[in-house]
This record gives C-alpha cells, sequence and structure tokens, in this order.
C-alpha cells in the first residue's frame, strides 16, 4: 500500500493552492492515465487533488467567434458537441479516433493534453529510462524501436507523445489557459509540449502546481477544409504510427494556406511549418502534395526500426491533401 492524501476542492484557486504547497501533490482528472501510473509504479503521490468539481465542462461560443472548451469537458462530449462536429470536424474526429468509448467518457480534455508517452520502457521500471528516472539511460535507443520518434528526438528520448486531441488542437492553432500560484496565464497549444533535449522527464513547460483550465479555438476561417487521418497497427484502440490533422485553403486551384501537424513522429503534436510553407502558393497537384511531405521529413531521423515512420508519413500527408482538395479542383 501506498497512502496518500486525497481532497477534492470546489474551486481551480483552491486546487492550485493545495498542489502547490506540496511537491509531492498532483492533480486528478478523469485518471485514465494518472491511475495506470499509480498502479505500475511509475508515481508515488504525497496527495491527489481532484479537480472534477473544480474545472468548467462547457464548450462555449465566444464573442469573436471563437470556442471555449473547459478542461473538464469529457472526450466523449466534446466529440459530439454540434459546434465542434460542425465548424471543427477535424477536432471530432480526432477525439474519435482516441481510446475507448469508455475511456473518452471518462478523459478530460486537460487530462488529455497532459496524458504521457505509451514507450514500453517508460511504463516497464525494471528499465533504465530517462523520462521516469533521469540520468538512467534510454533503454528505446538500443531496445525495440518500432514506435521511436523520427523528428526532434534527442540522445536522451525517443519518446512519442499519445494524444490524438492535442494534434488536431495544434493544427487548430489553439490556445491554453492556465492557472498557477502566481496567476493566470495563456499559451499557444504548440508551445505547450517540450522536445525532450537533454531534460525528458518534462513533457511540458508547466510549472508545479499550474492546473489547465480551458482551450480556446480561434474562429473558423472560411472555406478550409480539415480531416484527421490516423495510421495504427489495428482498427480501434490503439496509438497512431502516424497521424495528420491538416487544413486546407484552395482558390482557383492554388493553395491558399495550410495548417499541418504530425502525431506519432515526435515527442510533442508535431507543426509541420516547412509543410504549410511549401504548400502555399502552389498549385494543387500530386507533386505539390509530396514535395511539401519531402519538405517536412527531410529533417526526420530514424534507427533501426523505425525507418517505415518516414514514407507512411510522406504518403498519409499527400493522402489526406488529395482528400481535401479534390472537390475544390
Amino acid at each position: 500500500m501506498r497512502p496518500f492524501d486525497y481532497a477534492r476542492p470546489a474551486r481551480a484557486a483552491e486546487a492550485v493552492a493545495a498542489v502547490a504547497a506540496d511537491p509531492g501533490a498532483r492533480y486528478l482528472a478523469g485518471g485514465t492515465n494518472l491511475v495506470d501510473h499509480l498502479k505500475l509504479g511509475l508515481t508515488a503521490p504525497t496527495a491527489l487533488v481532484d479537480v472534477r468539481d473544480a474545472l468548467d465542462d462547457r464548450v462555449q461560443t465566444l464573442a469573436d467567434g471563437g470556442v471555449r472548451i473547459g478542461a473538464g469537458t469529457p472526450n466523449s462530449d466534446l466529440a459530439a458537441h454540434p459546434d465542434i462536429r460542425q465548424r471543427y470536424p477535424v477536432l471530432s474526429s480526432a477525439l474519435l479516433a482516441g481510446a475507448s468509448g469508455q475511456l473518452r467518457n471518462m478523459a478530460t480534455t486537460g487530462g488529455n493534453l497532459l496524458q504521457r508517452t505509451r514507450c514500453a520502457y517508460f511504463q516497464d521500471v525494471t528499465t533504465p529510462c530517462n523520462k521516469r528516472e533521469p540520468g538512467s539511460g534510454c533503454s528505446a535507443l538500443e531496445g525495440h524501436g518500432r514506435d521511436n520518434a523520427v523528428l526532434g528526438a534527442s540522445e536522451f528520448c525517443v519518446a512519442t507523445h499519445p494524444s490524438d486531441m492535442a494534434v488536431a488542437l495544434c493544427a487548430l492553432e489553439a490556445r491554453v489557459r492556465v492557472l498557477g500560484p502566481d496567476g493566470e496565464r495563456v499559451l499557444p497549444l504548440e508551445g505547450l509540449h517540450r522536445l525532450p533535449g537533454a531534460a525528458p522527464d518534462r513533457d511540458t513547460v508547466l510549472t508545479h502546481g499550474e492546473l489547465v483550465t480551458a482551450v480556446e479555438l480561434p474562429p473558423p476561417v472560411q472555406d478550409t477544409r480539415s480531416a484527421y487521418r490516423k495510421v495504427r497497427e489495428r482498427a480501434s484502440y490503439a496509438f497512431a504510427l502516424v497521424s495528420v490533422a491538416a487544413l486546407v485553403q484552395v482558390r482557383d486551384s492554388q493553395f491558399v494556406d495550410a495548417r499541418i501537424a504530425f502525431g506519432g513522429l515526435a515527442h510533442v503534436p508535431w507543426r509541420a511549418h516547412r509543410a504549410e510553407e511549401v504548400l502555399r502558393g502552389r498549385p494543387v497537384t500530386q507533386e505539390s502534395f509530396h514535395v511539401a511531405a519531402d519538405a517536412e521529413l527531410a529533417q526526420a531521423r530514424t534507427g533501426r526500426d523505425n525507418a517505415y515512420k518516414v514514407p507512411l508519413a510522406v504518403n498519409t500527408l499527400a493522402s489526406v491533401l488529395r482528400e481535401l482538395t479534390e472537390e475544390a479542383r
């Protein structure tokens, strides 16, 4: 038995104060990731602060036409919300591609963003892992590496970020509201997660005590089409080998704008800025699709078992772009 204290405050500020006062305290929301870690012995908090009563679970339209999503909103509710399905279909698709119906009912918007890698070595306490125990080494570098990152990895960690939702939010240029001991701040979602560098144990830029309270989406851009594509080893309840969230705007058979993010390739939801830059102003052709994808994946670094991810990512992005532009052409 590993004893810990438990509290369930009614307000976000009370939850922040409780966690900030105890270096060993952790937030608990849906628990779909944290409870697994407790069982596996990956974490042993001194206290759990349950935030289910403290977080907003509503989806609200903002004055500028965007949307505010309370961090306590269950994944299933968010995926089914009429505004999300109609105005941000890429987000609804990404949510429905993740986990199972039962887990989506429990998992929250804030918790989904903060879930940790499913690297087999991170979850096995008998093996060295810099993310779990800094300085111990990275077993995945020489071990089973089929799921390893190919973008933004380091000699200290090659794990990938598991969230589908975060990939769509990255392409949508969402913002994250965070409440901490020093007050509130707003982060671009793309700036929330960290590349591993020499400190892979830090998944995000959040400091101890900071709590995600909401996610905000900008107003949809008119005439933009979007899609989420997830490639995995089985049809459901599997993490992405490669996933793509893409939004494109086409006029006169030419790309006006593109926003693209990859999942399954990096320690973070990977915004494909190079591919986007290549596409803007180019004609809508199969050649353009592959030139853009190749430009993004040119920076990939592969190991013994994960080289397949590069052509898979190129072909997946090209397929999504073709699907999104067929009607426009």
